[in-house]
């Protein structure tokens, strides 16, 4: 008896594992034929840079940029998300925001994408403050082409980021109108059809923009054109899609980046919905940890997604 307990614990372990393993079906990367914009000679490895017992993966060395697939058992609404992790563009902190978000889409019947896009590391590229831009449109490309093999609706392609993430997301939905660095492919749009910012960063102006997440993505040299350019609040027109954000207002990134994304979509009668918490700090994630109201913002992004996309 006791043996037979032993061999089923064992299989009831492999299977658990198995489980595990299969939450990401596919790991496809950006670029098959080549790396774009990769200096020659460079031969670094990937890296989990974190220095916390935190339990966040924190990548640096992204040289072969991918998508990563978790796929629900049912996607009755064709609905896809592109996550792009935050980390001040030094880091991706890709585990907390961005396969922890992907279990949970896929858990509520959307096809989720985790994007571990290329850091703007001046020692890897050319042309540095284009890459995570490029990534992100590759993936839209990618996800739009594929749509069919994954099940999902070509026109309900989201883009979802969080805090530098945030930033790149945001510039992907404002941006979709010039396709960035040497892949161009006019036949497919580049353009999301909605939008998630946690706690984003913005604007790269002096009054509330992020000067870490300026000063890596186009630093040190500073030009105004270039702030403008990626301050994506001055970015919004008629054709930006629709976004839901969330942001705290003890957050060190500040609220005034959300407050005014809003501001600009409102003007242009896009749709938006911002929750602004009181507390929440930065880089709450899932929040399910925290004993303040902003646990419950997934709520209100489930919520969100179910009103809008029927």
């Amino acid at each position: 008896m006791y043996k037979r307990i032993l061999r089923l614990s064992a299989i009831f372990a492999m299977a658990l594992c198995g489980a595990r393993m299969s939450a990401a079906q596919q790991i496809v990367p950006l670029y098959p034929n080549g790396v774009p914009g990769l200096k020659a000679g460079v031969n670094v490895e990937e890296t989990n840079v974190s220095d916390r017992n935190d339990g966040i993966v924190r990548l640096r060395n992204v040289t072969n940029p991918t998508l990563e697939v978790y796929r629900p058992k049912k996607n009755d609404k064709g609905l896809s998300v592109i996550i792009c992790p935050g980390g001040g563009y030094y880091i991706l902190a890709y585990n907390h925001e961005g396969t922890n978000f992907a279990k949970w889409f896929a858990e509520r019947g959307i096809t989720a994408f985790v994007l571990k896009y290329r850091l703007p590391q001046d020692e890897l590229f050319t042309e540095k403050s284009i890459r995570p831009l490029q990534d992100a449109q590759q993936a839209i490309r990618y996800v739009r082409k594929h749509a069919d093999e994954y099940g999902i609706n070509p026109n309900r392609i989201g883009i979802m980021g969080f805090s530098a993430g945030g930033h790149l997301a945001a510039t992907a939905s404002t941006h979709f109108n010039e396709q960035v660095g040497e892949i161009v492919d006019p036949s497919i749009s580049v353009r999301p059809d909605f939008t998630i910012l946690g706690y984003p960063v913005v604007s790269f102006n002096d009054r509330f923009g992020h000067i870490g997440s300026r000063q890596n993505l186009i630093g040190p040299e500073l030009h105004t054109v270039d702030i403008d350019y990626f301050s994506n609040e001055l970015q919004v027109t008629a054709e930006t899609p629709m976004a839901f954000l969330v942001h705290a207002n003890d957050d060190r990134v500040l609220a005034d980046n959300s407050l005014a994304y809003v501001a600009a979509l409102r003007k242009e009668n896009i749709p938006a919905e911002l929750h602004l918490y009181q507390k929440g700090g930065h880089g709450f994630g899932l929040a399910t940890e925290k004993n303040e109201p902003v646990k419950n913002w997934t709520k209100a992004l489930e919520a969100w997604l179910n009103d809008n996309f029927k």
